[in-house]
Order: structure tokens, then sequence, then C-alpha cells
């Protein structure tokens, strides 16, 4: 009998606190944190406490091609024979992590490796992906002899790890915050600068005193360029989970290669990944309509909201009248100058 366990690793920003967790279907389950990490050291982490856990053939399921390929593809045959150096005659990052773990595999002989794709609604594969951002978001560590879908019903307030925005359930017992705002123009452009920084840091401020006030708190995002990725990055810099609500797939692919780099970077720190439409607008009017969906989807289930506007600026003039007609005196405004 071979054993299928999923794995996966979590990080609120890379790096930054991480978390790691692995689950057999009515087996073993566990998961771990650390308090400053990256994501792949959390998602080989991951694998390896599942093969050190875990006896007989075993089939480790990851949706990390990071750690999948490394014996996919034989990486480490490469590693060992040029010392520790990789293609570029580079030291191979995170060998503390790899040479006991490529050890332990290949004395084992009896364990396989299997790409499987993350946030596609596979049930184990989302219950991994939770247990590692709890673990992330809340520094603590849980484990058991018997996994069943109850352990992790209700961790994220019965929300989904993957959904469409009609499946997204609202929960008495998560209190949501939802941040929009101006794009790169309005804030000075697309890399950092001064004015990102002040947005980021108000953003943090705000985060954590909401946090003593609501320790379940967490932040809905869109993801959006400019002050929603800054949302992402302080929700991971204040340690609350944040959920990324994507009006469509493929959003990000006109965007500077740099800001993909770093908008794929906080999608895989997100709690969970929500798409909204899977069509992508074929015109400037269907793309403001898609993020007017997106928008509605995501103020839905708000209990506030925050803004970052300048208030002379009509830009996002009409979002705010329909954030504070719905939330009434619950809207806060971070103006960026």
């Amino acid at each position: 009998m071979v054993t299928d366990v999923f794995t996966d690793g979590a990080c609120l920003g890379n790096p930054g606190p991480g978390g790691w967790a692995f689950v057999v279907d009515e087996g073993l389950w566990s998961s771990g944190f650390e308090a400053h990490t990256t994501n792949q050291r959390m998602e080989l982490t991951a694998a390896s406490a599942a093969v050190q856990a875990l006896e007989g053939p075993l089939r480790v399921h990851s949706d990390s091609t990071y750690v999948v390929n490394c014996f996919l593809q034989e990486w480490w045959k490469g590693w060992l024979k040029k010392d520790w150096k990789n293609s570029k005659k580079e030291p191979v990052k995170n060998r503390d992590l790899w040479e006991p773990f490529i050890e332990l595999v290949n004395a084992r002989g009896d364990v396989e490796f299997v790409w499987v794709k993350g946030h596609s609604g596979h049930r184990l594969n989302d219950a991994a992906d939770l247990l590692a951002t709890t673990a992330a978001a809340h520094q603590e560590s849980q484990s058991g002899g018997i996994f069943t879908d109850a352990i992790v019903r209700g961790l994220e307030g019965d929300m989904p790890a993957s959904a469409s925005a009609s499946h997204i359930a609202s929960s008495d017992n998560v209190h949501t915050v939802a941040i929009f705002g101006h794009r790169p123009p309005e804030l000075g452009g697309y890399g950092e600068n001064s004015t990102t920084m002040f947005v980021r840091r108000r953003l943090i401020e705000l985060l954590r005193a909401k946090l003593e006030m609501h320790p379940d708190i967490q932040v809905m995002t869109g993801l959006g360029l400019g002050a929603e990725m800054l949302a992402a990055e302080a929700a991971a810099a204040a340690a609350v989970p944040y959920i990324a609500v994507i009006a469509f797939e493929g959003m990000e692919r006109r965007w500077p290669d740099a800001t993909q780099k770093r908008y794929t970077e906080l999608l895989e720190g997100a709690r969970s990944i929500i798409t909204v439409e899977s069509k992508v607008p074929k015109s400037s009017a269907d793309f403001a309509k898609a993020m007017g969906r997106r928008d509605d989807a995501i103020l839905k289930h708000a209990n506030e909201a925050v803004i970052v506007r300048n208030e002379d600026d009509r830009t996002l003039g009409e979002l705010q009248r329909k954030l504070e007609k719905t939330l009434e005196d619950d809207v806060w405004i971070i103006n960026p100058e």
C-alpha cells in the first residue's frame, strides 16, 4: 500500500512569518511554523517532515516545483557532483534543509514525488494550504493521528481555500477588512518610493491596531496594482492573514516584469485565492465591469473597509460612496499625500 501525503508551505511575506503542513486522508497530519523564513523553505520543510513522519511506500504531492523537480529532474545529482553548486556555480540555497532531506529520500528508496496544481480545488491540497497559512499567521503548531475535514473546517470562517465569488461564505467568527485604493500613477510610480512607503506603514499601523481589537481579523484585497498590493504586504508585515479576490485570471500579464513577480509572491502568501470570473475582459468597458463585480464580491463580506485616496481625486469617489453607504462609519481613508 502506498500512502499519499499532501504537503504545503506558506509565508506571510517572503521572507516573513512562515508555516508548513502535511496531510494524509484519515491518517497523520501536522503543521508547524517559523518566525522568519521563506516560502521555499516552508515548502521544503513540509515535504521533509512528511517523509520523516510516515513509514512505508510514500507518494508526496506538492504544488512546489522547487521540491518536486529536485527529484523528478534529479537536480540533486548535479548538486552532489558539483559539491553543492548550482548550474551558475553558486552555492545551492537551503542546503541545510536539502542535504539531510535528499539523504533520507535516497536511503529509503520508497518515496516518489507528484506535482499538484495549487489552489485548484483539491480537498487535501487545500487542507494542507490552510493548515500551513494558519500556522504562519498564528505561529502555532497542530498535529493529530486521524485527519478529517472537520479539522480545517472553520479555520477561515468556513471560507473554502479556492472558490468562486458565489461560494464565499461569511462568518461571525472572522472580522474582515477590505482594502482598496489608488494605482501607481497616484502613488508615485510602479517602484518603491516615499509615497508607497508611507501608505504601507500607515496600513501596517492600522492593521496592528485592529488586530488588538479583533484577534480573528483577516484582510480582503483584489491585489490590483498600487494600494491593493500594498495591502497584502502590510497584512503580511502585521501577521494578519489575507485573502486575494481576483477579478479574472491573468490580470497581471500586462504589468512590468518586476511587478508580476511580486504579484505571484503575494498570491503564494495568501490564505486563499478566489477568482470572481473566468473570462478575460475584451474591452475597457468590460474591464471596468469586471472590477466592479470584484469590488461587490469583496464588499459583500467586509466588516470594515480602508480606501487609500486623495480626497481631491474623483477617480475613487464612486467606490468610496458605495463603501460608506454599505458600511456607514466603518470606512477609513488614508490620504497618500
